[in-house]
């Protein structure tokens, strides 16, 4: 049997996060997405603790100032495409520079230089893992998800699908279809 998903990836690392922090007895505030404000000081076994733990969910502890400044830069992406909400129309650029406080000229050569990736390969990567949660759940268009991750046409959001996984929105759904009606027979 299968089941099949819808969640939202902020709450659950928020969850996790809460839950691994209270387990420990740690004295914390969630200051934002990915990030922790520690009361007081923890020994170093409680962090390490803390660290081996988040890391079975794929959760890391970032160290250094760059490593830091491009974790934020990636949960604000994150958090900009997973919102309820439609994607703003206000540029990325704009977005980024604002939230991180770094012009975005900055930030953008940072990013490069620590991931060997663009901001904007980063951000289509993000949207397409999107877009294949909300074709699973049904529950929207390929135009009105088009249209929630703001993107300027159909078209165009269909082409940036499929160069990066080899399928058209519609052709993943078919796929997808197929193997939900496969299941139901069996």
């Amino acid at each position: 049997m299968k089941i099949y998903l819808k969640f939202d990836i902020n709450a659950v690392c928020k969850k996790v996060l809460q839950e691994q922090l209270d387990a420990l007895g740690i004295d914390y505030s969630m200051v934002g997405f990915g990030e922790v404000d520690i009361q007081n000081a923890i020994n170093s076994d409680v962090l390490k603790t803390l660290q081996d733990n988040l890391n079975n969910y794929g959760i890391s502890v970032v160290e250094t100032h760059k490593s830091i400044l491009v974790q934020k830069i990636k949960d604000a992406i994150t958090e900009m495409i997973y919102s309820d909400e439609k994607i703003s129309n206000e540029k990325t650029s704009v977005y980024l520079a604002e939230k991180i406080g770094q012009s975005y000229g900055y930030i953008s050569n940072l990013f490069s230089d620590v991931t060997y990736t663009s901001i904007a390969n980063f951000i289509i990567l993000q949207k397409v893992e999107r877009a294949k949660q909300l074709i699973l759940t049904n529950e929207l268009t390929i135009t009105e998800i088009a249209w929630k991750l703001n993107y300027s046409s159909v078209a165009h959001f269909s082409n940036q699908f499929k160069n990066a996984t080899g399928l058209t929105p519609s052709a993943f759904l078919r796929i997808i279809d197929k193997r939900k009606n496969a299941l139901k027979k069996n």
